[in-house]
């Protein structure tokens, strides 16, 4: 009996090291000294570690990055991946190209071009999106994060059954944004939020299947009645993290 706990409690230890093989590169990424003081600030609000974890990220993935913005995720991803795997990134890359992918240590992200194919028409709350493809197949996961919100139903479907096509058969889809309330009509408070629901339905629609779900960026004072610039909800928003695979 001794011997079959002790084979059983070194079988759980092996399993917690595999769960969490990327926490020392994620710490050190987050760690690192050319990280600016803006980025380190949000590190407890957007708990990075965790949610990766969720996701399910390896260091050996072939990953794409959507719409990274000014590279808050991407100074994560790439030294993660560096080594063993492959960061890509694509849609409204302007920033984190001129920004972060000419610094030493992310020379091996590659910016997928995927043509200036995003519009605002004027007057319009959302983007619109040309028909494009990725260029890239078998990739092992995609993410994006507080992005789904921008785009018009229209777009959203077109991003997304590109991201299917990319992945390789179990390949992961995470997706994190400002939570909407279910139904309610759209507003100029609610214009940076959407329903989850909306998202599940859609992705469903497309193909995915549902991995699950995670309250870490759950914010029980958001009320989701304002804008999540507000004062009193900026950087505090409630989030919802989402996790899909293609079958």
């Amino acid at each position: 009996m001794k011997a079959l706990l002790t084979i059983v409690l070194l079988s759980l230890v092996g399993v917690a090291y595999a769960d969490n093989e990327i926490d020392a590169k994620v710490e050190a990424a987050l760690a690192d000294e050319s990280r600016p003081a803006e980025d380190r600030v949000r590190d407890r609000n957007r708990r990075p570690l965790e949610t990766l974890n969720f996701f399910g990220l390896k260091d050996n993935m072939r990953v794409l990055e959507l719409m990274p913005g000014g590279g808050w995720y991407t100074r994560v991803l790439a030294p993660v991946l560096a080594e063993n795997g492959k960061l890509y990134v694509a849609l409204g890359t302007g920033r984190v190209s001129d920004n972060v992918l000419t610094l030493p240590g992310f020379e091996q992200v590659e910016v997928l071009a995927t043509s200036e194919n995003l519009h605002r028409p004027e007057g319009s709350r959302h983007y619109v999106m040309d028909d494009f493809e990725f260029g890239v197949s078998e990739l092992d996961m995609a993410v994006t994060f507080r992005n789904l919100h921008n785009f018009s139903a229209d777009a959203r479907t077109k991003m997304n059954r590109q991201v299917f096509a990319a992945l390789k058969s179990g390949g992961l889809y995470g997706v994190v944004d400002h939570t909407a309330r279910h139904m309610e009509p759209a507003n100029h408070e609610n214009r940076r939020r959407i329903d989850p629901v909306i998202i599940i339905k859609e992705l469903l629609d497309l193909g995915f299947e549902f991995e699950g779900y995670t309250d870490l960026h759950y914010r029980a004072d958001d009320e989701l009645v304002y804008e999540v610039g507000r004062r009193s909800v900026t950087g505090n928003t409630d989030r919802f993290t989402l996790l899909f695979r293609k079958p």
